[in-house]
């Protein structure tokens, strides 16, 4: 499996990423280096327990979908992110909210490994979603919408609740995009702790990750 698409790997404490027995796969919305939601991501990487890695993929290089093109076999970048997509145990999406819905840039990429609908990568594979926004409503509409792309028939396990939506995030990143509110941190930590602890459940391990905590 190629690790092209991967910009960051990483995942809790150190030394996780190499001994890791659980892999996110974290998927921004944003392609732009400096969003919050990438920064909301690379803040999930600090806080999660031992044991579990987030690993962060960059979209970036996949093509607007073409159904010719499709039908000549899939590009390389999209073959790329539906094997990293394989290889997750669980995935991870930090989705902006553009224009009261979702952001054009991964519903792409979406559209890409949602085919075939019965063999998509997603399918049956456990998946949180949360987002950051500069204003009040921390990207509801637009986690409401993913919910209805998901149930279109790609049929991923979303995890209901918790929920993280974080609103007024410039107030809640520094101008390096470090997280900096403590209370959202906090939240951040359970929402991670709450998918692994979800997906374990839909992959009908114990929570073994979590027992030592």
């Amino acid at each position: 499996m190629s690790p092209a698409g991967l910009n960051v790997s990483s995942g809790g404490h150190q030394g996780v990423q190499e001994h890791a027995t659980f892999r996110i796969l974290g998927i921004a919305g944003s392609l732009r280096k400096s969003s919050f939601n990438r920064s909301l991501l690379r803040a999930a990487q600090q806080v999660a327990p031992d044991g579990v890695a987030i690993d962060i993929y960059d979209i970036s290089a996949i093509p607007l979908f073409n159904g010719d093109v499709e039908a000549t076999g899939l590009p390389e970048s999209v073959q790329d992110f539906v094997d990293h997509i394989r290889a997750a145990d669980a995935i991870l999406i930090a989705t902006p909210e553009y224009n009261h819905s979702v952001p054009g840039v991964l519903k792409n990429a979406i559209d890409w490994v949602s085919r075939p609908s019965s063999g998509n990568p997603l399918r049956h594979k456990p998946l949180a979603m949360m987002g950051a926004s500069g204003g009040q409503f921390g990207t509801v509409r637009a986690q409401e919408a993913w919910r209805l792309v998901f149930a279109s028939g790609i049929d991923p396990f979303v995890m209901v609740n918790p929920q993280l939506m974080v609103n007024n995030a410039a107030q809640k990143f520094d101008q390096q995009g470090e997280l900096i509110d403590d209370d959202t941190r906090d939240r951040l930590t359970g929402f991670i702790e709450a998918l692994v602890a979800w997906s374990e459940r839909i992959h009908g391990r114990s929570t073994s990750v979590l027992s030592t905590h």
